[in-house]
């Protein structure tokens, strides 16, 4: 990727919404070349789509966990499957290390966050989960 490429991807990143004149200001480029950069971007699938991040007190979670999971490897397909029927469950990566899995998971209650934990320790090739609750975010990008 171009130098320039990852320049304005790391201004999207920031502000997806920013104007194309602000961001071609920042690059020192013109206007219709940042354009036809992202055009490509996205025709490329480097860029897939566009988000909106909401404040805490507006997403209605109250309480936000990080689950490790280590799942049977003949089974990690099918765990994947399960979890995703979780509603609680916010994303789901596959990582390198003791654990398989990572899951953050977003409840309003401790009752709700208490369920969701049960359910992904029930999915089927499920072997272990250890849980880390997030007291609170230092800063997000």
């Amino acid at each position: 990727m171009r130098e320039i490429d990852q320049r304005l991807i790391d201004l999207l990143r920031a502000n997806a919404r920013e104007p194309v004149a602000s961001l071609a200001r920042k690059l020192r480029l013109a206007r219709s070349t940042v354009q036809d950069h992202i055009a490509r971007l996205e025709r490329e699938g480097v860029i897939t789509g566009y988000t909106l991040k909401l404040a805490e007190v507006a997403q209605g979670a109250d309480l936000r966990a990080i689950v490790m999971i280590s799942a049977d490897p003949k089974r990690a397909e099918r765990v994947v499957v399960e979890l995703k029927k979780i509603p609680k469950v916010r994303s789901l990566s596959a990582v390198a290390g003791p654990f398989d899995l990572i899951a953050v998971v977003e409840a309003q209650t401790t009752a709700e966050m208490d369920a969701s934990l049960d359910a992904i320790g029930r999915a089927n090739g499920v072997a272990r989960t250890v849980s880390s609750i997030i007291l609170s975010e230092k800063f997000a990008r």
